[in-house]
Order: structure tokens, then C-alpha cells, then sequence
């Protein structure tokens, strides 16, 4: 619903995004009507019995009958209650909207982060706003982008991160970068010059567009080199090295406030993600920062949070 990929449009039936504010105002909306369908259907309705004839109380079943700007839902559902009550909540983005949103409806955020100390800011002030929603910090997840390269050496890791990042092709890197920018078309430019002034996006992710912003004019990048950097992670935090060190940094993050967990994301796959499962996973179960076992059987479980109640049934 607040995606910034302006080629997605099409799938809504539309010929371009709406604008941002109103793309975060039709997935408020979205979400309290998806969550009224999800609460459709008390966790006992429906009884199957064979012998009776009943397959469902018709006192378990409740249309919530939605109605806004954005959609007219009368409901119920065509399902039964989700085992997990209801599927886990995730967001992206750290826009102003963005926030509000996530502070009254996420249960998993998804964001990029450059560094320890705006992770940090990020996380404080993303749980402080739950207070005004009646949310204890614990019923929403921050869980950060982690790029990850992982060898069995440093030098492996280093290695293989140059090797990969030299398969970027410069007008390959800056298209995505355009995208990511907020949907602009680079391609006019100098791709060794700096990035250009650009307007604020509003089809784009504004979030993401001061992120590569700032990353640009920090580390002096041209625009290519600025492509090329971002090609791999998408601007997510970039961890390069052996498990140790890997698991070095994921441990700061997750002990000084800056993130409940990790997105990981690896430049190749199955490969990426075995070397993860191969070398990380070990080192952090070794620490005691990663389970040995699960314990639930449930994505809500896994993540330790609650079961959501039934707002039309107790």
C-alpha cells in the first residue's frame, strides 16, 4: 500500500502512485479493515459437526461492515480466524508518516539504518510513540536491514564483497539509485559527478531518499560510485567479514538499543544465505544470542508477540 516503486502502480489499477500522505492515509485505512475482517469470526465458530449438521455458531460470526474514504467492506471474511489471530503486522519506512503509522499498527518495522547511533534514535523514538497508543515497547519489533558478507576470513569476505561489487554495472547501479531516490531518472547525468539536488519525492520513499542523500555527501560519492555502494544492500547497514566480526557488530546493535533482531539480507543466494546459516548462526548460538530450538510453531511465537484479542469477541 506504501510502496515507492512507481512500475507497481499498474497492480492497483492505477497509471501512477498516489502522493505520500495519501498513500499512508489508504493503509491506515487498509489496516483497520483487514484487521476488522481478521476479528470476523470468534476462535470457536466454526464446529464442524457431522453428526448435527452445524458447521459454524452463527453468534461466533460478526461483518464488521467498514466504511471510509478509501474502502466500503461489509465483511465477514470467508475464513476462519488465522491461527496466529492474525498475521504479523510488518512495516517499512521512517517517514514522518511512516512512524505514526507503525507507532499504531506495526508489530514488525523494517528499516535502514546507517550507523549505531541513528539506529539508536530510531528505536528510542519509535517506541516512545507507542505510549500514546496504549502499546507496551514490547508489542512492536524494530528489526533493521543487515547486508551481510560473511567468510570464513576477513579476507575471504573482503574478497568476495569486491568481487561482487564489480559485477555493477554503472547505469545498472544508477537506475536503481533513481528508483530508490524517489523514482527519478539519473541517466542525464554525470555518472562520476556528484548526485544532484533533487526534489523532495512524492511517490518515492522519502525515508530512504535522505538516507542515500546523506551517504552520498558524507563519503563524497559520485553518482556511479553512489550506485555501485547500494547495489547489493539497498542502502542497508553493510557487515563484512568473519563470524566473529559479524557477530560483533549484530551483538552492539541488539545490546546497546538499537534493534530487536535483523532483516538479513545476503548478496547472493542459496550461497548467501548458507554461509549465514553455516558460519553466523553458530557464533551467535554460541553467545546465547540466537535459539538452539523453537519452541512455538507459529511466525507470532517465534517472534514473541502476543496473540492479538478478538475486538467483537471475548
Amino acid at each position: 500500500m506504501t510502496s515507492d516503486a512507481a512500475a507497481e502502480a499498474g497492480n492497483f489499477g492505477r497509471t501512477q502512485h498516489l502522493g505520500h500522505a495519501e498513500r499512508y492515509a489508504r493503509a491506515g485505512a487498509f489496516y483497520d479493515a483487514v484487521t476488522a475482517l481478521w476479528d470476523s469470526w470468534a476462535d470457536n465458530a466454526f464446529v464442524r459437526d457431522k453428526r448435527s449438521g452445524q458447521y459454524y455458531r452463527p453468534e461466533g460470526r460478526h461483518a464488521p461492515a467498514h466504511a471510509s474514504e478509501h474502502f466500503d467492506v461489509r465483511g465477514p471474511l470467508n475464513v476462519a480466524r488465522p491461527p496466529q489471530g492474525w498475521p504479523v503486522v510488518v512495516q517499512a519506512g521512517a517517514s514522518e508518516a511512516g512512524l505514526a503509522l507503525a507507532a499504531r499498527s506495526a508489530e514488525v518495522v523494517f528499516t535502514a539504518q546507517p550507523n549505531l547511533a541513528a539506529a539508536q534514535r530510531f528505536y528510542s523514538g519509535l517506541k516512545a510513540r507507542l505510549r500514546a497508543h496504549g502499546r507496551a515497547e514490547d508489542s512492536l519489533k524494530v528489526m533493521p536491514g543487515a547486508y551481510i558478507v560473511v567468510a570464513e576470513t576477513e579476507q575471504q569476505a573482503q574478497v568476495q564483497h569486491q568481487a561482487l561489487q564489480a559485477l555493477v554495472a554503472p547505469q545498472v547501479g544508477i537506475a536503481l539509485l533513481g528508483r530508490m531516490l524517489g523514482n527519478f531518472d539519473l541517466s542525464g547525468y554525470d555518472r562520476d559527478g556528484p548526485l544532484p539536488e533533487l526534489p523532495l519525492t512524492d511517490s518515492g520513499q522519502r525515508s530512504r531518499q535522505r538516507l542515500l542523500t546523506e551517504l552520498a555527501g558524507d563519503k563524497r560519492l559520485s553518482l556511479a560510485e553512489l550506485g555501485r555502494r547500494i547495489a547489493g544492500g539497498r542502502g542497508h547497514w553493510t557487515l563484512v567479514g568473519d563470524p566473529g566480526q559479524v557477530a560483533d557488530q549484530l551483538q552492539l546493535w541488539f545490546e546497546q538499543g538499537a534493534a530487536d533482531g535483523f532483516n538479513l539480507l545476503v548478496p547472493h543466494l542459496p550461497g548467501g544465505l548458507e554461509a549465514v546459516a553455516r558460519l553466523l548462526v553458530p557464533e551467535l548460538q554460541r553467545r546465547g544470542l540466537f535459539r538452539q530450538r523453537y519452541t512455538g510453531s507459529t511466525l507470532r511465537e517465534h517472534l514473541g508477540l502476543a496473540r492479538p484479542a478478538n475486538r467483537f469477541f471475548t
